[in-house]
């Protein structure tokens, strides 16, 4: 089994590419995608987020762009969001490539 990873900066075209393989029908793992999941209330990562950055909650959701305006800039606020956030990727990444490796992809994250 071959992996390929999309990097690059905003605006790069990384979720054109990742469409496209999609539509070749190649099974995709999307970290940014699985991000928001994480954050969502209800999801894995967003009580310990609304604890350590209580200001980000407005509405029951993380502001995504207060948090950013928090951790970025920030070194040591980002390492405790990296924190938080990685390991449960990592985590979602790693169980999708073995599902793929078993043949059973699914429709990715």
């Amino acid at each position: 089994m071959d992996i390929l990873g999309l990097t690059g900066s905003i605006g790069m075209g990384k979720s054109t590419a990742a469409g496209m393989f999609r539509y070749l029908g190649v099974p995709v793992y999307d970290a940014d995608a699985n991000a928001h999941d994480l954050m969502a209330p209800g999801g894995a990562a967003f009580n310990d987020i609304a604890t350590l950055f209580p200001d980000v909650i407005v509405d029951g959701k993380i502001d995504r762009q207060i948090l950013g305006g928090q951790v970025f800039g920030n070194a040591d606020a980002l390492a405790q969001l990296e924190g938080i956030l990685h390991p449960l990727i990592r985590a979602k990444r790693d169980a999708f490539i073995r599902n793929c490796q078993r043949g059973e992809c699914g429709g990715g994250a």
